[in-house]
């Protein structure tokens, strides 16, 4: 495994280049996945009851991270045998084949992404980075050890800030299912007079719908507004 040593990427850092060894394979971050979004995931060690079922919950939900052009990969200070030998095991007790790729880190990868917190012990934290498909990292997240993570909001996460490139768009908390907005997403505030004119003259034809001239928001039909 080839990397040099660099602080852990931020959000809207490019995700360091680095060569894994994974059970796929060596592949080369994030050029592998190239033109992809992908989620890479750490978990504290193979073999554990709680990544257990992280990991049936992330196979269970790969097709439709696809669907986004979203791909998956995970990550441990575990060594291919140890990845290999889990995923033999969650196929035969729990019936359900991991296809996506892990990565058998020695350390090294750990400690660039600021995977291995010293009050949690020597293993890794959950931790969930989100790369876009130029290879920018969009989110970042964290969970101690002894809570496993939502997995639908992992995705949940993926679909809105794919949409929010798309329409330059925001979402409100909880989206889709916001207690103030249902299903729409929020318009950015204006930034300077020409386009909160323009603005207020869109919530007067119905494009819009406003609280206030810093509040407003849409409805995307079909996600094709």
């Amino acid at each position: 495994m080839c990397i040099d040593k660099k602080t852990m990427p931020l959000l809207g850092d490019k995700f360091p280049e680095i060569k894994v060894q994974t059970t796929h394979g060596e592949l080369e971050l994030p050029g592998y996945y190239a033109g992809k979004w992908f989620v890479l995931f750490s978990h504290p060690a193979d073999f554990t009851p709680v990544c257990t079922t992280e990991f049936v919950a992330f196979q269970k939900r790969y097709e439709k991270f696809k669907a986004f052009n979203c791909e998956l990969i995970g990550l441990s200070v575990d060594q291919v045998f140890s990845h290999l030998k889990w995923m033999e095991w969650i196929k035969d007790k729990l019936g359900v084949q991991i296809e996506f790729p892990i990565i058998a880190d020695t350390g090294k990868v750990a400690e660039m992404l600021g995977l291995i917190h010293p009050g949690k012990g020597s293993n890794t934290v959950r931790a969930v980075f989100v790369v876009d498909d130029k290879g920018v990292v969009r989110i970042i997240l964290y969970y101690p050890q002894e809570l496993g993570r939502n997995v639908d909001e992992i995705l949940r996460a993926v679909e809105a800030m794919q949409i929010s490139d798309q329409y330059h768009v925001a979402m409100p908390a909880n989206w889709p299912n916001n207690e103030l907005f249902g299903d729409h997403v929020i318009i950015p505030p204006a930034r300077d007079r020409k386009t909160l004119s323009e603005r207020l003259e869109k919530a007067k034809s119905g494009e819009f719908e406003c609280v206030d001239w810093w509040l407003c928001h849409k409805k995307l039909k079909n996600n094709d507004d």
